[in-house]
Order: structure tokens, then sequence, then C-alpha cells
């Protein structure tokens, strides 16, 4: 037992609450991962040394600092937690590597407000990362403690002895060494370096990590890893000297590169070397989400990576801001130049020049660069600032616009560093293959004559999708990384939601054929666009369009669209630090209504929760936000938020009459209070009380519709996030999204249950998902029973032109086939010779 004297005292660095390491809510801490300790949830915002010593390390994202005590311990003290996501925000380090500190002294400033609002928890846990050498043997007890109190008493160990080096001689029996860029979006931070400290105690080998500038670092220190810095896109060396020295550096190669749940793609991969996950294979079909549905043939082009590098420190403040300023004025010209034009691709380079003047943007870059930082560095601070909350999202429609905060991130860099701004130009006829293609890569391709796009990521309601839609390019996402390993000039094929590689001369005869009959049926669409949508035998099915914008309400009235079946609020609400005003939203909607002129126009209120993070309102970090509170949930939680855009909808006139739809209803409660505020409000403003109807989008509103119409006037159903629900698949995971299928006889059957309990109280049923966009599903849909289909503008004349050839008895017939068949495939197989029959 070691003496009294050798007890060393560790002071609280913060003020605040003591709260025990295993009671902290991350696994990594709470499980010791990264060394014994305790946590401190603060109540002011000062970090302070907990003991005279030198600094051996501060994050770049000024959340973190480990400090060596002159006595011994070496601390690592980490501000909240996932607090690198915010990449500097809110935090000041007053010490940097290498500095001498006094007890006390101060080592980081934060924002205790800004924080408590954007960070998933404040708890702080300070660890003793050298536990080999020091044992705790007390700890101030749970509850209130004041900065500079006594936190803990460390006793020292007996050394086991000299430790053995990397290098040395008795570990050379194999030698194994590879490069790689960090596919994590934020880096080596604290978690995924003590789970690779973990994944390499568990190897004979020894195993270390070494950065661009040659500092290296044992792999089974978590701590020495994390005073690396090393922060994402960054190439680093991974080397493995002793027995087993190559499958220990496969293991380690596979969990970086899986991402360790924080996978964010490179945008560049080291020339002539393949993942380290050599576990990926290309199997000849693949099978994704149907972003443009079609036919396409032709050889694979790989779109060209776009990848600038910058240095972190500026030559100067000035000369920085010049540069970035020119940088900007540069980018925002092309956009100009392409907003000039009409159509989506227009619409989406005036919002890409908008994020451009995002005066919070270039007010962040300006800061940064004021810190000390090059106008690159600086510029992608800036950048991640907005990003990451928006990549946390599981909502597969605000997780995907990143990509158009990563594409004017890389044109601004592109732009400092003189590499031009276009791609080249594929072979005609070409398929686009890439892991994530960004939004101005498509663009510059709009006239090379591409057939057809095959993406390994994104969305199907992405920038990228919107603008092929535009161009009427068939295009599949979410197909996974697979497509990586597609040679260039691979013949391949898009069809029927799936992508074949190297298909057959039957496979490609029957498919051109199919096309030659779908561009046929096309010229037919457009030039009936503005007639109604008869079947056959006489029954009206009305074809509406989703919008999601002005832009969009002019699109739907050129297309032939009869009404607005879905108008998503959110482009109100998001991108901004205070909510919209009542005056806002009331103008905003005047002018879709207006624009719609004497069309329905149908409002879902705002559909945001714990998966779609504002800035203006307090959130709680949930586990599972997809099933959290969000939708009318959040709504009827935040009362005046509901009152407000209902008062803006009640004060519009809309010369087709407004419906206003409450999103994710899952309880009859819900409906029943949204209506006594809606008529409520009419009443007090001397207003007409508009029709009200809900989203059926989960299992719950479909089975139980027939009670459900008691309340509501209409039903509308999204088919992406029913199909999600009732087949558990997360559509925004590319390996599982493959298989959500909307036609999956599950999901056809919750649809019947749908529209035979709207018809118990003579309500109508409508369908605003991705279904009313695919022509094979529409048989399906009006045999059904459905009333309304509302579909992208650029499918509204297709959709259209599929019904008039359709006969609803036949398709009836159709339906209850489906309902019995096992699975989706069979279900698209049975209704294309369906389609082809009618057509």
């Amino acid at each position: 037992m070691m003496a009294p004297q050798e007890t060393i005292t560790i002071a609280s660095p913060l003020t605040g609450w003591v709260t025990p390491l295993e009671d902290v809510p991350d696994p990594v801490f709470a499980g010791r991962m990264l060394g014994d300790g305790v946590a401190i949830d603060p109540t002011e915002g000062m970090l302070r040394a907990p003991g005279a010593g030198r600094i051996v390390s501060v994050h770049t994202a000024g959340h973190a600092v480990t400090i060596e005590l002159d006595a011994g311990p070496v601390l690592l003290l980490h501000i909240g937690l996932d607090t690198v996501a915010l990449s500097g925000e809110g935090f000041q380090p007053q010490v940097a590597e290498g500095d001498r500190v006094s007890d006390g002294d101060v080592l980081i400033a934060f924002d205790l407000a800004l924080l408590a609002r954007r960070a998933r928890s404040l708890v702080t846990p300070m660890v003793v990362t050298n536990g080999e050498a020091f044992r705790i043997s007390a700890s101030a007890p749970a509850g209130a403690i004041a900065a500079g109190d006594m936190l803990l008493q460390l006793e020292p160990l007996v050394s086991a002895g000299g430790g053995q080096g990397l290098l040395s001689p008795e570990i050379m029996e194999d030698l194994a060494e590879r490069t790689l860029r960090l596919p994590l979006a934020h880096g080596l931070h604290a978690r995924p370096a003590a789970r690779l400290s973990a994944l390499a105690a568990s190897h004979g080998a020894v195993l270390e990590v070494m950065a661009p500038d040659g500092r290296t670092a044992s792999m089974r220190s978590a701590v020495a890893v994390l005073a690396l810095s090393l922060s994402h896109g960054t190439r680093v060396t991974l080397r493995a000297r002793g027995v087993g020295a190559v499958a220990a550096l496969d293991a380690v190669c596979t969990l970086i590169e899986s991402g360790m749940d924080e996978y964010l793609a490179v945008g560049q991969d080291i020339p002539g070397q393949r993942p380290a996950a050599a576990a990926i294979t290309l199997p000849r079909r693949l099978g994704g989400g149907v972003a443009v549905p079609g036919i396409a043939i032709g050889p694979a082009w790989h779109v060209a990576v776009r990848h600038s590098e910058c240095s972190d420190q500026g030559k100067g403040i000035e000369i920085e801001r010049e540069e970035l300023a020119t940088a900007l004025a540069h980018v925002r010209a092309r956009l100009c130049e392409k907003a000039q034009a009409a159509g989506p691709l227009a619409a989406i380079a005036a919002g890409h020049a908008a994020m451009l003047d995002d005066p919070e943007l270039e007010a962040g870059a300006i800061a940064a660069i004021a810190a000390g930082r090059s106008a690159g560095a600086a510029w992608s601070a800036a950048i991640a600032r907005f990003a990451e909350p928006l990549r946390a999202s599981p909502d597969k429609r605000f997780a995907e616009r990143v990509a158009d905060l990563l594409d004017i991130e890389q044109s601004v860099l592109a732009a400092l560093s003189g590499q031009p701004g276009d791609s080249a130009l594929p072979p005609l006829g070409a398929i686009l293959v890439g892991g994530d293609i960004l939004p101005s890569q498509l663009m510059a391709l709009a006239g090379a004559g591409l057939a057809g796009i095959a993406c390994g990521a994104g969305g199907t309601t992405s920038h990228v999708a919107i603008i092929a839609a535009g161009l009427g390019l068939p295009m599949l996402c979410s197909l996974g990384p697979a497509v990586d390993l597609i040679e260039p000039g691979t013949q391949l094929m898009i069809r029927d939601g799936h992508f074949t590689v190297d298909p057959s001369e039957s496979e490609m005869a029957s498919a051109r054929a199919a096309a030659a009959s779908l561009a046929d049926l096309r010229r037919a669409a457009e030039a009936r666009s503005a007639e109604p949508a008869v079947t056959r035998d006489g029954a009206r099915i009305e074809v509406f369009a989703n919008l999601g914008s002005l832009t969009d309400a002019h699109a739907s009235v050129s297309a032939g669209a009869e009404g607005c079946g879905l108008l998503r609020t959110e482009f109100l609400f998001l991108g901004r630090s205070v909510p919209p005003t009542i005056e806002e939203q009331r103008q905003a909607y005047q002018d879709i209504a207006d624009a719609l002129g004497p069309r329905p126009l149908i409002v879902r209120t705002l559909d945001i929760g714990a998966d779609k993070p504002v800035p203006w309102l307090a959130q709680p970090h949930e586990e599972n936000p997809a099933l959290g509170l969000r939708g009318i949930r959040l709504q009827l939680a935040n009362a005046a938020l509901l009152e407000d855009q209902l008062r803006a909808l009640v004060a519009i006139h809309a010369p087709g009459g407004l419906r206003v739809m409450l999103p994710m209803v899952s309880d009859l409660a819900e409906i029943a209070e949204a209506r006594r505020t809606l008529s409520r409000l009419a009443r007090e403003m001397g207003r007409p009380m508009p029709d009200l109807g809900i989203m059926v989008e989960t299992p719950a509103a479909a089975l139980l519709a027939g009670s459900f119409a008691a309340e509501a006037d209409f039903f509308s159903i999204g088919s992406n996030d029913l199909s999600q629900y009732t087949l558990a698949r997360d559509r925004t995971t590319a390996s599982v999204a493959a298989g959500l299928d909307a036609l999956h006889p599950a999901v056809l059957r919750l649809i019947v249950e749908t529209v035979k309990g709207a018809r118990k109280h003579g309500r109508w049923t409508g369908l605003c998902g991705g279904l009313a966009a695919d022509p094979v599903a529409v048989p399906l849909l009006v045999g059904l029973g459905l009333d309304e289909l509302s579909a992208p503008p650029a499918a509204v004349a297709m959709t259209k032109q599929v019904i008039r050839g359709l006969d609803r008895q036949a398709c009836e017939a159709l339906a209850r086939r489906a309902l019995n068949l096992p699975d989706a495939d069979a279900v698209r197989a049975l209704a294309s010779l369906v389609l082809e029959d009618a057509q």
C-alpha cells in the first residue's frame, strides 16, 4: 500500500455537478474505453487546469484537451458529447500544444448557452489515460462542485517494467503498411480513437498510425491517436509489425473504412488502391431506389472527383479575405449564368447562389480567417457548421441537402485553388456512375447526352434526382459502395428499379423495345398534358403535383397538374436562425395559391422534429428520432408554432380551395386537437374553415382509417414513409434501402385498408408518395381505389397518360391478384405486363 504522501490530488476543472463516469450517456466514456475517471455537468463556461503541467494536445475542434500533469497523470478533458460536430463553434481554446500551465489556468472558454442548444449533452468527462501507472483511490461524491475543489485522488502503481518499443526486433516477423483517407465525418476524435485502441489491444501485432506530417502514434493509445487531430479526408498511413500484422492491419482498415457510425465518403480515393474492406464485391445485378423511373443502356462513365486541398494556416487576414471574396465572386458569376436558363437546373443554381450569399455562412468564414485560418479552411469550417445538423438527420429530404452545401464548398475551394469548375464530357449515351454525385457536376453535363445515372448513395428527393428528372434521365440511387468497383466502359442497364452489369444481348433487346414504347408514351403524354386523366371505361382520376416552392407551383401548372396534392412547408422554416413570421408565411402561401389559380391547394403543416433540427427550436436528443417527437406530435407540443402556421393559412385566399393536412398522425386525439385549434382560429378571424385531412404514413393510421375518417376530411397516403415503417427498412441506409419497395403486398394491403376506412365516411383518398410517379405502379393504384395521385411536376403528364390507357375494372382485378403475391418483385412483374398490354 502506498504511503499517504504519494497520493496525488486532482482539482475539479469546472464548476458544476459531479457525475459518475458510468452514467455518461456515451458507451466510450461509460465503458472506460479511454480510461477511468469522472464527469462534470458544467454550470459555467470555463475549463481550467486541474493541476500544473504541460499541454499534450488541443483538438482542432476546440472541444477537448489533453494535459500531462507534473505529477505524472495524463488527463483527457472532453467538453460535452458529440461536440466535435460543432467544428469549433462555441469554443475558444486559451492554450496550445506544448504550453506550460498552472493549477487553475483557463484551458478552454466555451459558450454554455450555445452548447446547451446545439450539443447532445454538456456533461464533460475527465479521464486518466495512463491508467497503467495510476489508479483512482478517491472521488468527489455526486453533487455540486466548484472549480479547484478536490475531484479525484490518484495513487501511483508500481511500474511493470520497461515497455517494448514499437519497432523492437522481437516483433519484426511480419510487416504491413497501408495508406487511406479517413471517411469519418468528424475525423479520429475520442469515440473512434477509443474503438481503434480497443481493436489494437486485441491483436498481438504492434499497430501505429502516422499523420501526413510524420507524427506517429500507437493505436493502443486512444489519447495519442486523438492528439494527432486527424480530420475527415486526411491521408494517413497505417502500419503493423509483428506476428499477424497483415490480419491485424486488415481488421483496422475495415473498422476505419466502415466509418464507425460516422461514415462520410471522401472526395478522392488513393490512386490505384482499392478500399481495404475488400469484402465488397460487384454483383451482376443491383437493386436501388428509383429516383427517376425509366430505361437506360450504355457504357459506365465515372463522375470526375473534385477534391481541393488547402492549408489550414492563412497567409494573413487581409490576403485570405481578398482571396475568399474573389473565389465567391467567381462561383457566384457561374451560378448566376446557369440561373438565367429555365427549369429545375436554373432553380437549383439560383438556390446555390442564395446559399453562397448567406450572411451567416460568410460571417462564419470571415471569423475563422480572423482567427488565422486560410480562406479554404475557413470556408470549409463555415460549411461544416451548417452541414452537420443536416447530415445527422435520418430524414432523407434534409440529409440530402448536405450535398448542396458540399457542392458550393467544393466550388469555392476549386476557385481558390484555380481548378477548372466543370468535368470532362462523357461519351454519348453513357451512364453516369458515382458514389455521391453533386448537383453542379450533373448540371455541367446537362447537354452531354447521358443515358442514365447510377448513384451509390443519394436519395430520391436529392437535387441531383430533381435535375435528373428535369433532364429526363433514368436514375437509381442508394446502390451501395459496389458501384465504385465498376470499370469505366463496362456495359450497364437500368430497368425496373434494377441495375445490371454486362447485360446479355437478349436483355438489352428487350430493354430497347420497352424503352421505345416508353418514349412513344412520353411523347403522347406531353401532347395531352392539359387534358384530364380518364380511364378507358370513364373513371376520373385527379392528378396533382407535389410542391416545395413557388418555382414548383409554376412548373406544375405548365405540366398540366390539376392542383397541389402536397405543399411541403419546411422550405420556409429551415436554414434560418428564427422561425418565419405569420406574415412571411402568409405571403409565401398566397403566392403559391395565386400561381395555382383555380386549382386546389393542399398544404401539409410543418413536418420537423428531432430528425430535422432547426437552430431556433430547442429539441432534446433522441436515440431514434424517426419514432420520436416529430410531425404533428411536435406541433401539438409547441402550440404557438402550430397556431402561427394555421393563422397564416386561414388568412390566404386560395381560388381553387385550401385544404390543410397533418403529418405523421398515429392517434385520433391528434386530429381532434388540431381540428379544435383550426376551427377556433377560423372563427376568430372570420374566415371559412378549410378541410382538414391527414397524411397516412404509419401502419396505425392505415389500420385505423375507419375511425380516423370520422375526424379527418380526407386522406393522403405518403407511400415513402408508409413503406419504411411497414417494412422496417430505413430509406436513408443504402444497405437496406434497395429492398424498400412500396409495391410490397404488405404496403398494398395497408392502402386497401385506408381506402376502405375513408369510404365508410364518404371521404376521398389520395397518394402523394413516390409511387404516383412510377408508371408500373399507376395501374395498381387505380385498381386499389385511389381518387387522386400527386407526383412531382415532371411526372404529371406521364402519370395522366398512363391512366388514359387503363381500364378500371381490369386494374381492380390486377390489384386483387397483387395482394396475394409473395413480394414486390412479383408484383412489379405482374403490373409491368398489364401496363404493356394497356399501352
